[in-house]
């Protein structure tokens, strides 16, 4: 069978269901994109950046249906793609991602582009593979997406030649799409011993990660078995809903709020599901997990890896979970009881905190915690909250209840900057008939905001709260209390409005608590009509997340003596100077 390279391509993804590539083309793939512009069932987008580009793909896997693919150039186009490819990779995120590559035939050196892609992306992608022949070429792109989906997911990538994309040559026998990978399954008196550990715990809790997203009915079944309150990792935020009445918090440890502490004091026995106890959900691994710790992820290098677990699980999360309700069988008094008395304490200390915020004097700005509760009312359960990295994230987390899974996404393990513009163009794109808002804050605005162009294009109804405050607010308050001094993190003036014209997007303003219901209603309405928009926040930043409270003492707590009276002393020192 004689093809070109760019037809080989092009079958492949069209047989893997691949919906979007994302990219900008050069003299290295324009065969590729020639292809699929014929292609009815692949779409290929233009991005303005690459690393927005691996944005995009990045949120299409979140959203699930499709893997996020690239379609980049070499070189450049590999090192403006990384971020987003890092990110996918450190956050267990399904990604192929396809370059072109140098001609190999005409012995020349020094080619435009010529480098190792593979050097370049071996440390953030699960494997990489060089097509050396047109024979190669469709079974490099399967073996690179069935690696990209299995066990824990991530990016692959695969480097088709320009030669090989220009000129026809032997395929062979084409072979088919492969079948998912099947998932391991843990051992069935690993199953019987943690089933045992948990049904024993006088004070269980439950700790889930974004590979427990898809899990979402037996973790209430077991939360509801066990009586345990359950804490979610920042990028598992939508793993368990939070309008549950045994959701307790994101965050585990003293970097929680209130609900979240309380309702884990004196926990004896922690079923942690999906998640790698990293340094942010842990608030800089400040959380007490108790030694009877079962732990199932579908990686074995994550089980144990920062907390030791009495019983490792390695699996799926939705089977292993089942096969435990199978074996602890019916509630009893006491979980029943536990249940109880932990649904009047989460309510109660949620009410408490919620009540916290509103009372808070925003001096005239826009309260965070008035404009979560606004912004929840306005969105159905199954609108799709997308953050960037920064102060706002954590004020998501801990205020804006997130209800369904796959609906909120962030930067997490990689925690890129820049991420959320894009990733909401690639969820909107994915899921063009639910709502889709991304919070993004005036630093990471910076970074991508151009990429709003790509909306306005394709008229894509995106509503972007920009929470602008003039800092890089979650490391300026980081500098406040050791350094009392600020460098680098106040920002100069930015035309949120310019910006909004310049990429032929609309522009709203929320000045202060009264404006907030309006403005989101008024945004709401103008992403519904297909418009993207912008609209500039004034936000109070003057209160602190617990987030931030705890992860920060945790932090200061691990010094030494000395080094804790050079930072205060410092700090002191400053002040007394101005």
């Amino acid at each position: 069978m004689n093809r070109t390279g760019a037809e080989l391509v092009r079958h492949a993804l069209e047989t893997l269901g691949v919906r979007f590539t994302f990219g900008i083309p050069g003299v290295h793939n324009t065969e590729i994109y020639d292809q699929l512009a014929a292609a009815p069932g692949v779409e290929p987008v233009l991005v303005a950046h690459e690393g927005g580009g691996a944005f995009m793909a990045d949120a299409v896997s979140r959203l699930g249906g499709s893997v996020g693919t690239l379609l980049i150039v070499p070189a450049a186009g590999i090192t403006h793609a990384a971020s987003g490819i890092g990110e996918a990779f450190l956050d267990g995120i399904p990604m192929l991602v396809i370059s072109g590559g140098i001609r190999r035939d005409t012995g020349r050196r020094f080619q435009l582009h010529d480098v190792d892609q593979h050097a370049l992306l071996r440390p953030i992608t699960k494997g990489t593979w060089l097509a050396k022949s047109h024979a190669e070429i469709v079974p490099a792109i399967y073996a690179a997406h069935a690696l990209a989906i299995s066990g824990e997911p991530g990016p692959a990538y695969v480097e088709v030649p320009v030669d090989l994309q220009l000129f026809k040559g032997e395929a062979g026998a084409l072979p088919p799409p492969p079948t998912a990978p099947r998932a391991p399954q843990p051992d069935g008196a690993d199953l019987d011993r943690a089933a045992a550990l948990l049904a024993a715990a006088t004070a269980p809790g439950i700790f889930c990660g974004w590979g427990a997203v898809d899990a979402g009915a037996e973790l209430e079944a077991l939360a509801e078995r066990l009586g345990a309150p359950v804490a979610t990792t920042l990028q598992g935020l939508s793993s368990f809903r939070a309008d549950h009445p045994l959701h307790a918090a994101f965050a585990l440890g003293p970097s929680s709020t209130p609900a979240g502490v309380n309702a884990f004091a004196g926990c004896d026995g922690l079923l942690a599901v999906g998640t790698r106890f990293a340094e942010i959900p842990t608030g800089s691994y400040g959380a007490k997990v108790p030694a009877n710790l079962v732990h199932v992820d579908i990686n074995p290098a994550s089980i144990g890896a920062n907390y030791p677990a009495r019983v490792g699980l390695v699996g799926d999360a939705r089977p292993t979970l089942r096969a435990l309700l199978e074996r602890l069988g019916p509630g009893t008094a006491a979980s029943r009881a536990r249940l109880d008395a932990q649904v009047r304490r989460i309510a109660t200390d949620k009410e408490a905190y919620r009540a916290e915020w509103l009372a808070h004097d925003s001096g005239g700005r826009v309260n965070p915690g008035r404009f979560f509760a606004a912004l929840r009312r306005a969105l159905p359960r199954d609108g799709v909250v997308v953050a960037d990295d920064g102060n706002h994230t954590f004020l998501a987390a801990e205020l804006m209840p997130i209800l369904e899974p796959r609906t909120f996404l962030s930067p997490t393990d990689f925690n890129c900057m820049g991420y959320c513009i894009p990733a909401t163009i690639g969820a909107k794109l994915a899921a063009p008939q639910r709502p889709v808002v991304g919070i993004v804050g005036d630093g990471a605005l910076r970074m991508t905001g151009l990429e709003a162009v790509t909306a306005s294009g394709r008229d894509l109804g995106i509503v972007w709260f920009v929470f602008n405050d003039g800092e890089l607010s979650q490391i300026s308050q980081a500098q406040e209390i050791p350094l009392n001094r600020k460098t680098c993190t106040v920002l100069g003036a930015l035309d949120i409005g310019a910006l909004a014209t310049a990429v032929g997007a609309e522009h709203l303003r929320i000045a202060d608590d009264a404006g907030i219901e309006a403005g989101i209603a008024a945004a709401l309405a103008i992403a519904e009509a297909g418009r993207p928009v912008f609209v500039d926040v004034e936000i109070d930043y003057s209160k602190r997340t617990r987030f931030t409270i705890g992860t920060v003492r945790t932090t200061l707590d691990r010094f030494d003596l000395a080094t804790k009276l050079r930072f205060l002393s410092r700090a002191l020192w400053r002040r007394v100077r101005g």
